[in-house]
């Protein structure tokens, strides 16, 4: 692989001449701009202001423009003459926990390979402290104009740095998390960890570009003249989320039929209408006093109490009285707790007070001079 800087690891005292050669690569497909009608390729074409012409890549520089617009040449040269440490020398600073690293700082990476037989034993003096601590690096260097931040670590036999962004290019995330307050439950959290441990690990190195590959079979179908362009399948993403857990253990049971599992439990699919819908699982609740009629027909509910159930002779005879001296309709309750609802609406205040007197004479109850009391000052004519 070939290196694109070259310099050393300054470790203490002990300096480690290194090259610097790129960890990673681009595969993704990049394409040209073209002018639609023709085909023609559209290109770019460096122009000096001054004069007008196309300048060549070899006789373009660096400059800084100033507030006023005027430009202040700037060199290789003066560059890599600038009084830095760090300009031709990766500088280990101090070493810390790899999970002290926020992964938001991450940026490009590099492995870093030994330069010459010298370079064999300090190098692997540091990549063997490195595996032994658990630690990480962090050091200081200068690449493509600009100090930079590093992380080195070991990856197999191989001693490899992270670029790190500086703290201070890491913008802090307000605004960004929802501003609503929202409560997750036990059961909710429980079914996640469900759907995560069904879901498990999986193999990096089976992880593929599918996208790429697609854009390449249409490259190749293309230039041959053989494309048919098909409307892609796409699988419906389902219908809003009305019930979380419904979709949690919907995914549950998805995952486990990917991965050959069998469902150990939940309800299957509803019938389908045509339109992408979420299931529902129902949630059971305790059922409250006092529910309706509807909900007990058929299954066995009992009926509701009749009002006034269980009065006393003395009580009844005194509503009886007192309902019929206002000539309302009443509720009359036999003795021993047996309820009989009637209209009194042609009994006068008299008869009233006769037939519950006798009522409770029958009865022995006691209270029949109680309810002949009762009535007998409210004798009233028929109107």
């Amino acid at each position: 692989m070939r290196s694109i800087w070259n310099g050393a690891i300054s470790f203490g005292l002990v300096s480690i001449p290194i090259k610097l050669v790129n960890a990673t690569e681009s595969h993704s497909i990049s394409f040209r701009q073209i002018h639609v009608n023709d085909g023609g390729r559209v290109r770019y074409r460096k122009v000096c202001e001054l004069d007008g012409e196309e300048v060549p890549s070899a006789e373009i520089g660096k400059g800084y423009e100033e507030a006023d617009g005027s430009i202040v040449p700037i060199t290789d040269e003066d560059l890599a003459q600038l009084p830095l440490a760090t300009a031709k020398t990766i500088e280990i600073m101090s070493f810390v926990p790899a999970e002290e690293i926020d992964p938001l700082q991450m940026d490009a990476a590099y492995y870093l390979a030994a330069n010459g037989a010298t370079a064999a034993k300090p190098y692997t003096l540091l990549r063997e402290a490195l595996k032994r601590s658990r630690k990480v690096a962090i050091a200081k260097y200068a690449l493509r104009g600009r100090e930079r931040l590093g992380m080195l670590r070991v990856v197999d036999d191989v001693i490899a740095m992270h670029g790190l962004l500086w703290p201070d290019e890491i913008r802090a995330p307000e605004g960004v998390a929802p501003e609503a307050d929202v409560t997750v439950r036990d059961a909710e959290l429980d079914l996640a960890d469900a759907l995560m441990a069904t879901l498990g690990e999986v193999e990096m190195a089976s992880l593929h570009d599918d996208y790429r590959e697609a854009v390449e079979a249409l490259i190749v179908a293309k230039s041959g003249g053989a494309f048919e362009p098909t409307e892609a399948v796409v699988e419906p993403a389902g219908g809003q989320v009305i019930d979380l857990m419904a979709a949690l253990e919907k995914s549950v049971r998805a995952a486990k039929a990917s991965r050959g599992e069998a469902d150990g439990g939940g309800e299957g699919d509803g019938e389908g209408d045509g339109e992408a819908k979420a299931e529902v699982t129902p949630i059971r609740r305790k059922a409250r006093a006092g529910a309706g009629a509807g909900a007990g027909a058929g299954t066995g509910a009992a009926a509701p109490k009749a009002v006034g159930g269980k009065k006393s002779t003395a009580a009844s005879a005194k509503k009886t009285a007192a309902s019929a001296a206002t000539k309302k309709k009443t509720t009359t309750t036999a003795a021993g707790g047996k309820s009989a609802a009637g209209k009194s609406t042609s009994r006068t205040a008299k008869t009233a007070a006769k037939s519950t007197a006798k009522t409770a004479a029958a009865k022995k109850t006691g209270t029949a001079a109680a309810a002949k009391k009762t009535a007998t000052p409210r004798k009233r004519t028929s109107a």
